[in-house]
């Protein structure tokens, strides 16, 4: 079955193993310990195995899985770090007929119609679950509803909602982290504004990014490449990048047509105003196709996320380039 994250709560007990695969590894840790709350799994009742592991550790899985619990309750099996070269295996252990556990399977991305993937997705009491990056939209009811469960917020000032959105949700474990230690700073006033999102944002590259962003719209292809560059070597997340990329082009092509500035950070407002002048909205138009072509490709082609990426930076700060030089004459 194909589940998505609404599904989980009430779903997983009623089925017997579930594979959470995607980009946002913070978003499957954190399934994979509302599954374990949920089905009050006992810590003795609890073997995990990394899939390096798996083929040594083998039989020890399958006795784990197959044998009641020795403590009573329900037992898991968690495999993790999971690809397709252990489909058979894992197959193995969730269809056979001495299984007493419910398996949960974590892995990163998958690519359509891999051996994992297949094997969740068309089974009737097994479920697949991606755990791809919280978009703009899921994000900002994320980030509402965890403030005003944990701290009873009032309010969040628009500026300070979308500094978080932009800056936030590549990593599901960051964003809860995060918005634990804003919870706890504005616990007096119970208002979120732009000055104590700032102070309290943690250290997820936020410099880099505005210089990726605001550089590539301006037309600034070296500041855009060391940017990047800085931001690969980071590790961060390409699907985050193009997330990121999206919402900058939407608040640029809403400045074109809409002729009112954003409020902007005084360190890339230049850069924004330059780039208001160099683009059009059909420019901008064709840039967001060319965003969900790339977010497609990233998912499906097996092509490196980095290689296409960087790619796609370079012939379109290039192409920018062009455009501010045509603009100036």
């Amino acid at each position: 079955m194909k589940w998505k994250e609404a599904d989980f709560k009430n779903g997983i007990k009623t089925v017997k193993a579930v594979l959470l695969y995607g980009p946002d590894a913070g978003q499957v840790d954190e399934l994979c310990d509302k599954a374990v709350e949920i089905l009050q799994i006992d810590r003795d009742n609890l073997f995990s195995v990394d899939a390096s592991e798996f083929n040594d550790k083998q039989d020890a899985v399958f006795a784990e899985g197959c044998s009641p619990s020795m403590f009573g309750g329900q037992k898991m099996i968690i495999i993790s770090d999971a690809g397709d070269s252990l489909a058979k295996n894992i197959s193995d252990l969730i269809f056979h007929p001495g299984l007493c556990a419910t398996v949960i399977v974590c892995a990163g991305e998958l690519r359509s119609g891999g051996g994992l993937r297949s094997l969740f997705e068309d089974g009737t009491d097994i479920a697949a679950l991606p755990c791809y990056t919280d978009d703009a939209r899921t994000l900002a009811t994320l980030i509402r509803e965890t403030l005003s469960a944990s701290a009873g917020i009032d309010q969040i000032t628009p500026d300070a909602m979308e500094y978080m959105t932009t800056h936030l949700g590549g990593d599901r474990g960051i964003t809860r982290g995060f918005l634990s230690k804003i919870a706890l700073y504005v616990a007096d006033k119970k208002i979120v504004e732009l000055d104590d999102v700032e102070k309290c944002l943690p250290d997820t590259n936020a410099s880099d990014i505005d210089d990726y962003l605001y550089s590539l719209t301006a037309g600034y292809v070296q500041q855009t490449m060391i940017a990047l560059d800085r931001l690969m070597y980071d590790n961060v997340e390409p699907n985050k990048l193009i997330r990121m990329l999206d919402i900058h082009f939407q608040k640029l092509l809403f400045a074109i047509a809409d002729g009112q500035m954003p409020r902007l950070f005084w360190k890339v407002s230049d850069k924004f105003n330059r780039a208001v002048k160099i683009w059009t909205e059909a420019d901008v138009d064709s840039v967001l196709i060319r965003l969900n072509e790339l977010e497609r490709q990233l998912r499906t082609t097996g092509m490196p996320p980095e290689i296409l990426l960087r790619d796609f930076s370079l012939k379109l700060a290039l192409k920018t380039a062009k455009m501010a030089s045509r603009r100036r004459k």
